[in-house]
């Protein structure tokens, strides 16, 4: 019976949005966390007769088919790229961007990746890196005697060090952008790798036409709604039930038929 393989699809693919549902409320607190959605399209469809074919007569065409459609399957896990709220944290490193545009990383064996994670800090010689110590490209790196750090909406890095009366321009933070977000690699610990879907970046600077500013001292919050969240898991499990018993049903039924047979 057809019923319990395409109901068992059916569960699949609930399974699926219920395990993408469950990453989503786990990074609730991640900075700059994209949440995902579960997409879905039917499978093909079995024809059991086809639309427009001469009726018996032969006077005209059959005005509709009978096609039996045999599943669902999982099309993609998209990352919805929406701009998280903006959490003011004081920490003077730590930038957000408001708006549009990625940070360059230096990844492992000079890979250029992003982030907008912007939780950065010092390296032991002086340079900014990520948390997991990758270096922010282009580099900028702080005298040994800064005293303060001021970093403006164009990304623009200044020190104020010791030796000096005035502030000091070590450097500027770029940011680009790409013609599909949605088509970047998510690699974990919020670093994200360019692919053919995303496009090649397009760099720019904050303030820029088409790029967010960038803020110091805030960091941008995941943009995971945990209202929406729970309110999809329940539609998840219900869907899931639902499917569920469809198998049972169609067990049954193919049981009142052996026992019929015997």
């Amino acid at each position: 019976m057809r019923a319990l393989a395409i109901a068992a699809t059916g569960m699949a693919a609930q399974q699926t949005n219920v395990e993408v549902i469950a990453n989503n409320i786990a990074n609730i607190n991640t900075t700059a966390f994209k949440r995902a959605r579960a997409e879905f399209s039917d499978l093909i469809y079995q024809t059991e007769r086809a639309e427009g074919v001469p009726n018996a007569g032969g006077e005209g065409a059959v005005p509709e088919g009978a096609r039996l459609g045999l599943g669902v399957r999982t099309a993609g896990v998209r990352n919805l790229h929406i701009q998280g709220s903006l959490d003011q944290t004081g920490n003077p490193l730590d930038v957000a961007i408001n708006g549009r545009g990625w940070f360059e990383i230096s990844g492992p064996n000079g890979e250029t990746l992003y982030t907008r994670a912007g939780s950065f800090n010092k390296s032991a010689t002086g340079q900014l890196v990520t948390g997991d110590g990758y270096a922010v490209d282009p580099a900028i790196t702080f005298p040994a005697d800064t005293l303060q750090v001021t970093i403006n909406s164009t990304g623009e890095v200044y020190a104020q060090v010791a030796s000096q009366t005035d502030p000091q321009l070590l450097g500027q933070l770029t940011l680009v952008d790409f013609a599909n977000d949605s088509g970047l690699q998510p690699l974990g610990n919020n670093l994200w790798r360019e692919t053919p879907a995303s496009g090649q970046p397009v760099p720019g600077v904050a303030g820029d036409p088409g790029f967010g500013s960038i803020q110091q001292g805030y960091l941008e919050s995941s943009n995971v709604d945990p209202v929406k969240e729970i309110t999809e898991l329940i539609s998840a499990q219900r869907a899931y039930e639902m499917n569920s018993k469809v198998i049972q049903a169609a067990d049954d039924m193919e049981g009142t038929v052996s026992k019929g047979i015997r």
